[in-house]
């Protein structure tokens, strides 16, 4: 029998966030093994397990921490906020696992950003749309101001990873100004903060007014199409039924 690694979505964190399936992985792990901010997210249920981790930038480590565990024979999960194959290390694996024929990696998802910020949004998803990060640590600038104007072009609702940080702090009045381009200033827009985490706080705007807004790398942010409004202070995107 194969060695196992379980890639588990943690969702926002929060252990009412996250789906029974990954829980009962979780509880069955002898290891588990993760970015230190999410293994503190676990709280105490977990406690009793054998907690690894790497910091930020070292994911690589932490994904061959992973293999090196699984072929001790321990039952390993790789934790990973929101849905392990949405911005997270679940394709790693799979690159670094073709060097490991004798272990299975499995995948658990989890609630990502998109759609736990939706939620307390409103509906901004309610119909077409895209993720794009404003990460470039990965990417280069120049591709993701491509996807955004084809974002805009093609009226797609946008959810926003990654909008800021220290080093890259105007980076969402970039990305907005680039959307400008091709979009309204009154476009229906919204963020949320903290998602599904203790400081939670949901804001809705326009396009203009979301080009000035102060964010931080815990924020999601959702740029409307062109049948989304702001209805009773949620972020709504029809669907285009008739009523």
């Amino acid at each position: 029998m194969k060695a196992r690694i379980y890639i588990v979505g943690m969702g926002p964190g929060r252990e009412e966030m996250m789906t029974v399936e990954a829980i009962q992985v979780l509880e069955q792990s002898d290891v588990i093994v993760g970015y230190p901010v999410y293994l503190k997210l676990l709280g105490e249920r977990f406690q009793d397990k054998e907690f690894l981790s790497t910091p930020m930038k070292q994911e690589k480590e932490r994904c061959l921490m992973c293999f090196a565990e699984a072929l001790k024979g321990k039952q390993v999960s790789l934790i990973c906020s929101g849905d392990a194959g949405i911005y997270g290390l679940a394709s790693l694996m799979y690159e670094l696992g073709r060097e490991y024929p004798e272990v299975e990696l499995i995948v658990i998802p989890g609630i990502t950003a998109a759609s736990s910020g939706a939620a307390v949004l409103g509906a901004p998803l309610n119909h077409d749309f895209c993720v794009i990060s404003l990460s470039d640590l990965l990417t280069p600038w120049e591709k993701i101001e491509k996807r955004l104007t084809a974002a805009a072009e093609g009226d797609f609702a946008i959810a926003i990873y990654n909008p800021s940080s220290h080093k890259r702090h105007d980076y969402l009045q970039k990305a907005c100004d680039i959307l400008l381009a091709s979009i309204e200033g009154e476009r229906a827009c919204g963020y949320v903060e903290n998602i599904g985490r203790d400081g939670t706080r949901a804001v809705t705007c326009t396009l203009r007014e979301l080009r000035d807004a102060n964010v931080n790398m815990f924020t999601t942010v959702f740029i409307g199409n062109s049948g989304s409004e702001i209805m009773d202070g949620k972020l709504v995107t029809r669907r285009g039924y008739s009523i």
